[in-house]
């Protein structure tokens, strides 16, 4: 994991760039749970300021995962932009998914662990062969529907008359 740690007290107030290639080995360090396998090239852009460090992540690169349907494995193509800025502060804590407080004299900042979950969340959900994406869901028999305005339930159910009277008593 020190690969990933970048020592950000020996860096300058200016962009320093990093590259990194991803491979099987990274996941079985970070966790196999969401991906367990992929090809990635990634370049980080750390931008450090006085207050804040700024880092840019460009990840392109292919996700080996498992069909759902089938079971088959393919390859997911994954390109990615994200970015965060690292505040300095008195005490550690995440803000936000973009902004992060570290202390004041946080030697390191690990960057693998942002890797990790930034391609673990490009991954859907529903994960599915190629060869399977031309089908809408109305072509694997599920169907869903909702009524979607108040006149649309009236046409289905109507209205009891003892209670279309009633709402005539009002009018007078």
């Amino acid at each position: 994991m020190r690969d990933f740690a970048v020592n950000i007290i020996g860096l300058s107030n200016k962009a320093h760039h990093f590259n990194y290639r991803l491979e099987k080995g990274f996941f079985e360090l970070y966790g196999t749970e969401a991906i367990s396998d992929g090809r990635f090239e990634v370049s980080v852009i750390l931008d450090k300021k006085e207050t804040f460090i700024e880092v840019e992540f460009k990840i392109s690169g292919l996700a080996a995962l498992v069909c759902d349907r089938t079971l088959e494995p393919f390859d997911f193509p994954i390109q990615e932009t994200r970015k965060v800025v690292f505040k300095y502060g008195d005490e550690p804590q995440e803000l936000s998914d973009e902004i992060v407080i570290i202390a004041r004299d946080e030697a390191s900042i690990d960057l693998g662990q942002y890797l990790y979950e930034y391609i673990a969340l490009a991954i859907p959900m529903k994960k599915l062969h190629p060869r399977f994406a031309t089908e809408t869901d109305s072509d694997t028999g599920l169907i869903y529907s909702t009524a979607t305005n108040n006149e649309e339930k009236d046409e289905v159910e109507p209205i009891d008359p003892r209670w279309e009277k009633l709402k005539n008593l009002n009018k007078n």
